[in-house]
């Protein structure tokens, strides 16, 4: 028995049987020995328990990253399914290419990526990661090896893509990477005072920048609810820069201590402290890519400054035209609770339609919120919940560890076309938590 393994969040806990490394494709175990069910993880960096499988077996994939092949011309990249987007990245940046979606770790695996339908900067324009799919091979635990396609198998492609690993084992994928002139980013920062003005930046940012994001100050009330700082940007020339010729990746600094630092009054500190630091109201700079997508994998296991007992991370979509009132109520909610959150993040999903039947972005507005675990937590979310069900908004599988059964199947009535390509053998304890099978 296993009682170590943790999400990213490190919420729920549970004790695992067995966790099985796959390094090579004929490792594949027969699955009929295996007693109880199995799931494929990569780097087990969701932030709830769609990657955990409580009482039951894990198989590790993340051994599994070589690179198969590579068309330059289109640019096209086959990979294993433990392949990391950091692999990615370091192979196709000097060739001229980038990733045509990406969250903000490059610290995850594309299986995960696929399984989990990835979303990023960029999703006004170019949808999800699952968009850029090209084809896959799933083997079910029954020993069938599946291609799978738009076009072939292209039910079973649909529900992999954002199927949470459920469907069968990803052992490697076809991907359309994006031309990249540099890896360098021209950014604009802008502070905004209130919820309004950040929908009137978004509003004449969307067309002309590839990359938004905002982060959100969620200690401020009142007037200057929602306040905060929205980032935009666009792959950066050298024709019309004059860009560094070489960077050198600095590995990430450790932290230091598992012990929770996050907390009220450093929260209130960092936020206010956040926002002040841009005196100007518009900043413009080049930048890495790094620091632009990938702030965060500067400093590794930042999860263990909210202490052992973990953190949730809370993500949801609602649909346009309740989006302002709908966020102003959650934003005023959190204000009020005193739980403001370390890291709070807004930006506008587009009408770019994922091919996964389970996907989770839509048209609409998302905000994603970090929380120390409490009761208090607990009460205050569900007060959101509320919210984003009255608003037809849905919650995010990858990020969850407490969604009720009722609001999942609501959210996702989907899922019932889900489990009818489910593999028998395969579950997960979020499955378990919101389906009970």
């Amino acid at each position: 028995m296993i009682d170590n393994i943790e999400s990213w969040g490190r919420y729920p806990r549970g004790i695992h049987k067995e966790m099985i490394n796959v390094f090579w494709r004929d490792e594949l175990h027969d699955f009929s020995r295996i007693n109880g069910s199995v799931l494929p993880i990569g780097l087990l960096k969701s932030y709830g328990d769609s990657c955990l499988n409580f009482d039951n077996t894990l198989l590790n994939m993340s051994g599994y990253h070589r690179l198969i092949d590579f068309n330059d011309e289109e640019g096209i990249i086959t990979c294993e399914a433990g392949t990391t987007l950091s692999e990615i990245l370091n192979f196709a940046v000097p060739r001229g290419w980038f990733l045509a979606s990406t969250p903000g770790t490059k610290q995850i695996t594309v299986g995960g990526a696929i399984a989990n339908d990835v979303h990023g900067k960029n999703h006004h324009k170019g949808g999800t990661f699952g968009c850029h799919v090209l084809e896959f091979e799933l083997v079910r635990t029954d020993g069938k090896s599946i291609i799978c396609s738009q076009t072939q198998n292209s039910e079973l492609f649909a529900a992999t893509i954002g199927g949470l690993g459920l469907t069968g084992i990803i052992t490697w994928a076809r991907l359309k990477l994006q031309r990249c002139p540099s890896p360098f980013i021209v950014m604009e920062s802008i502070k905004f005072d209130c919820i309004e003005e950040f929908f009137e930046i978004n509003a004449e940012s969307e067309s002309r920048y590839d990359y938004t994001v905002s982060w959100i100050d969620t200690t401020a009330s009142g007037a200057n609810l929602g306040r905060g700082i929205y980032n935009r940007g666009n792959h950066a020339n050298p024709e019309d820069f004059d860009l560094p010729k070489e960077v050198k990746d600095k590995p990430p600094l450790p932290f230091p201590l598992d012990y929770p630092f996050i907390n009220n009054f450093s929260v209130n500190a960092f936020n206010v402290f956040y926002y002040n630091k841009q005196t100007h109201k518009k900043q413009k700079q080049v930048v890495h890519y790094n620091p632009f997508f990938y702030p965060l994998d500067a400093v590794n296991n930042w999860n263990r400054a909210y202490g052992k007992n973990g953190f949730l991370q809370y993500q949801f979509v609602v649909p346009f035209g309740k989006d302002l009132s709908t966020i102003k109520q959650i934003m005023t909610i959190i204000s009020n609770s005193g739980l403001s959150s370390f890291l709070t993040v807004l930006k506008t999903f587009g009408n770019v339609k994922s091919p996964g039947i389970m996907s989770f972005p839509r048209e609409g507005i998302t905000m994603a919120v970090d929380f120390r675990i409490s009761s208090r937590t607990l009460e205050v979310l569900k007060e959101c919940d509320k919210l984003v069900r009255n608003a037809g908004g849905v919650l995010y599988p990858a990020k969850d560890a407490r969604m009720s059964r009722e609001d999942f199947q609501t959210f996702y009535p989907q899922w019932i076309e889900l489990a009818k390509y489910k593999d028998p053998k395969i579950s997960s304890s979020f499955w378990r938590r919101v389906v009970g099978e």
